[in-house]
C-alpha cells in the first residue's frame, strides 16, 4: 500500500502530515545508530526518523531528498541529516527539531532516492509508511486504494 496522496477531496495538510508521521514514529522506526547514542523517547519523537521521513514525503509530493552532515557542538560528526526540497522550492524538514543539544547541519545536497526496496532500513521504513497511511485515513475519512 503506498502512502495516501493528497486529493482535492481530502487534501493532506502540514498539520494533518505532521501529525500522521508524530503518530506514526516510535522506538521500532527509530534508526539504530540514533539509538546507539541516545534511546528513543517520547519526549522528542523525530529523533532518528529523518531518512525514512524525508523519503516518505518524497513518495507522496515528489521533489528533492535533501542530505546534510550532522555535528555536535563540539565538533563531532554524529551523521546526517535528510529532508524534502518540494517543486515548489519549499524546504520541508519535519524532523529538525530533533536536535536539541547545539548540532549544526552543513548545507545540504541534493540525491536521488534510491531506486526500488531501501538498501537500508527497509522495514522501519515499511513500519513508518503503514501506520502514517492508518494516521491519515482516520484523520481524513480516506479509504485506501490497494
Amino acid at each position: 500500500m503506498n502512502p495516501l496522496p493528497p486529493t482535492s477531496a481530502n487534501p493532506l495538510t502540514l498539520t494533518c502530515l505532521s501529525a500522521a508521521l508524530r503518530a506514526a514514529w516510535s522506538a521500532d522506526t527509530c534508526s539504530p545508530d540514533d539509538v546507539a547514542r541516545t534511546p528513543w523517547t517520547a519526549e522528542n519523537p523525530a529523533q532518528g526518523h529523518c531518512d525514512i521521513t524525508a523519503i516518505l514525503v518524497h513518495d507522496i509530493f515528489g521533489g528533492e531528498l535533501l542530505v546534510g552532515e550532522v555535528w555536535s557542538a563540539d565538533g563531532e560528526q554524529q551523521g546526517f541529516h535528510w529532508w524534502n526540497r518540494l517543486a515548489s522550492g519549499v524546504e520541508l524538514d519535519l524532523t529538525r527539531e530533533q536536535f536539541r543539544l547545539g548540532q549544526r547541519i552543513t548545507a545540504p545536497r541534493s540525491v536521488a532516492r534510491p531506486p526500488g526496496r531501501l538498501p537500508r532500513r527497509h522495514a522501519e521504513y515499511e513500519v513508518l509508511r503503514q501506520r502514517f497511511t492508518e494516521a491519515v485515513m482516520a484523520a481524513t475519512g480516506s479509504v485506501a486504494a490497494g
